[in-house]
């Protein structure tokens, strides 16, 4: 099969890097290795990889630089494999522009999942002329953005505005975790407190309308002192 997906995969531990790309070749990838952050940046321009693995932990620089100085100038999906686990670490590296993250160790399952919604979501945003072209389906939940309509299993759910706008920036950004302080700038400004009350408020009213059980939901995830998940589209 013709590799036609590069990934570029940042990371100084030997080991880990010839795992990485043992994995990632079994799936027919395209692997270009960086055993430094100087080197992953020469390479992510040099190269303009599909989707970018990135760990935080490098000689040269710190992962969190890395993520700051591609976001100046592209959009590549950037997905963290750390043995970072603080809740404060992933919430920084979701802020500086990281698309998910992985906490080491993890499984081949885990990170080839990972990858294939990195690489869906940015189909889907660079094949489509806007957000609100193409409706979010995931089992028997549809929302349609253009008529600001959402159904589950054919019943339309009625949302406040707030809540609308909650569900439909996790839905435009689906497998991907949003973080609190992105969810709060995006909904009530950037000049709002950082308080993740009145968002946790909210999340359960919405949850109370659209899961079919809210307390074991199945279209919005809880990342723990993170922020929110939206489940993938079928």
């Amino acid at each position: 099969m013709k590799q036609t997906v590069k990934i570029l995969v940042i990371e100084d531990e030997k080991n880990i890097l010839n795992f990485i790309t043992s994995v990632l070749v079994s799936q027919d990838y395209q692997v270009i290795p960086a055993a430094s952050g100087g080197e992953g940046l020469s390479l992510a321009s040099s190269q303009c990889p599909d989707l970018i693995l990135l760990d935080l932990g490098l000689p040269d620089m710190d992962g969190m630089d890395v993520i700051g100085r591609i976001r100046e100038w592209s959009a590549v999906p950037i997905l963290v494999i750390s043995a970072r686990a603080l809740e404060d670490d992933k919430v920084r590296a979701l802020d500086a522009g990281a698309d998910d993250y992985i906490t080491k160790p993890f499984g081949n399952s885990e990170l080839l999942a990972r990858i294939r919604t990195a690489l869906r979501h940015s189909s889907r945003m660079q094949s489509d002329a806007g957000p609100a072209e193409r409706p979010y389906h995931c089992g028997g939940l549809v929302i349609d953005f253009e008529k600001r309509l959402i159904l589950r299993d054919g019943q339309e759910i009625h949302l406040t505005q707030n809540e609308y706008k909650i569900v439909a920036l996790l839905a435009r950004h689906c497998g991907r975790v949003l973080t609190y302080d992105k969810l709060i700038e995006h909904i009530w400004g950037p000049y709002s407190e950082n308080d993740n009350t009145i968002l946790r408020v909210n999340m359960a009213n919405i949850r109370r309308k659209l899961e079919p059980n809210p307390a074991d939901p199945v279209y919005i995830f809880t990342e723990v002192g993170v922020g929110y998940r939206m489940a993938d589209e079928d």
